[in-house]
């Protein structure tokens, strides 16, 4: 079932008025299904369920608390890559012994957080984290688990911005070096490896990528376990491709019929960090029609909504698919959709089909759940957009609009008396 569809020719979400929402808390906005939350991550749960697994929720994909809450109620654990990560992940509810702590720069005090925490392990990137991951908890007498992220060097076929497995990205250890950061591992106090990780690039269509690197990393697994190193979690990262308008990418079933037979034989606990297969498309952008303009060489329709709101297509060139909220007449126009902000690069989809358009119209970004709210920003001194979830024929407001106050309350106009600043 689709979380967002026609009725009477008006979209709803899960039965609920999108129009309602626009008219009563204004756009932009973001508009969530819960159960589409929910059902995304139960299907990958249920297609992983033949084999001891971790499905850790990519929290960076759409980190709204009440999302995280969702989903951690629903058995996830949570992928973070910031201090400010995993303080969501635990004001939701998170357990901290179901948390790993992806990124490549990580600073002591969160390494410290994450220690204080009990995290179940880090993605250690370089020799330099892992030495430092060592000397926090040596210093604080504890151990920190690791998982060595391994760049396998395969290429995804996808966008140059989120290919992460290739020899040239900043992402992980290479192969040739790893089996040494290992055996040195063996003899730092403050320190554990625990298991092994990759992620090798997003919106992946395929398990062929993952099944290629899981060859290429097996042979270091065996002979680190060999060796004595008990590493006992292979964790896949995420990546999983979801439909924005004409893909077809695997179903969560298919990529565990590839991927299960290439880990299996390790006896290993698999570890997946999913975040666009289960947010994408539980989301839409809301967006009102200010102004259509008409030129000799183009038709641009001028949306409360820009590149700070949804920055994907001036970021990555990505393509979200958007739909008039009222299901009009036959008439359709080329138009580039275009937001407010003062850039070129401030559009929402170029030289697209679209049914003609007038001022006051509302339209939805569609697969907005996924790398929207959460990649926001507040240029143009524009205020973020709430976010509204929709759950049980009901939705209510799980961020405010910020307010003028709250955009500029951290500005200090005056001296300080004591710094004289």
């Amino acid at each position: 079932m689709e979380a967002f569809a026609y009725k009477n020719n008006r979209l709803h979400c899960d039965g609920v008025d999108v129009r309602t929402v626009a008219d009563e808390v204004g756009t932009p906005a973001y508009v969530y299904s819960a159960r589409a939350f929910v059902e995304g991550y139960r299907e990958l749960d249920a297609a992983f369920g033949g084999v001891p697994h971790l499905i850790c929720y990519s929290a960076k994909a759409n980190g709204n608390l009440a999302v995280l809450r969702l989903l951690v109620e629903a058995g996830a654990g949570i992928d973070i890559v910031s201090g400010g990560e995993l303080y969501a992940a635990r004001r939701a509810g998170g357990d901290p012994a179901r948390i790993v702590f992806a990124g490549v720069g990580k600073t002591t005090a969160e390494i410290e957080a994450a220690l204080e925490a009990g995290i179940l392990f880090f993605t250690v990137e370089s020799a330099a984290e892992l030495e430092r991951i060592a000397a926090v908890a040596e210093r604080l007498g504890a151990i920190g688990r690791f998982a060595l992220r391994i760049n396998p060097d395969v290429e995804a076929d996808t966008h140059e911005y989120v290919v992460t497995g290739a020899a040239r990205n900043k992402f992980g250890v290479d192969l040739d070096r790893a089996a040494e950061l290992y055996e040195r591992s063996l003899d730092m106090p403050g320190v554990k490896a625990v298991g092994v990780h990759m992620h090798i690039g997003s919106q992946l269509m395929t398990p062929q990528p993952y099944v290629e690197a899981i060859g290429k990393i097996k042979p270091l697994v065996e002979e680190m376990q060999r060796r004595g190193v008990a590493l006992t979690y292979f964790d896949i990262g995420g990546g999983y491709g979801i439909r924005y308008d004409g893909e077809t990418p695997d179903t969560a079933e298919q990529f565990a019929e590839a991927i299960i037979p290439a880990v299996q034989p390790l006896d290993m606990t698999l570890v997946l960090e999913p975040g666009r297969f289960v947010a994408g498309n539980a989301g839409i952008l809301l967006t009102r029609v200010e102004y259509v303009k008409r030129t000799p060489d183009k038709t641009f329709v001028i949306v409360d909504a820009a590149m700070n709101d949804l920055l994907r297509p001036a970021l990555y060139g990505a393509f979200h698919r958007i739909v008039p909220v009222d299901r009009a007449g036959a008439e359709t126009e080329h138009v580039t959709v275009v937001g407010p902000v003062c850039e070129s690069g401030d559009f929402n989809a170029e030289n697209i089909e679209l049914p003609k358009v007038a001022e006051g119209d509302l339209l939805a970004m569609m697969g907005a759940g996924a790398y929207a709210a959460s990649m926001g920003s507040t240029y143009n001194a524009r205020r973020l957009p709430p976010e509204i979830l929709v759950e049980s024929g009901r939705y209510r407001v799980v961020r405010t609009r910020q307010t003028y106050d709250e955009l500029f309350g951290a500005h200090v106009l005056e001296a300080s008396e004591e710094t004289g600043r």
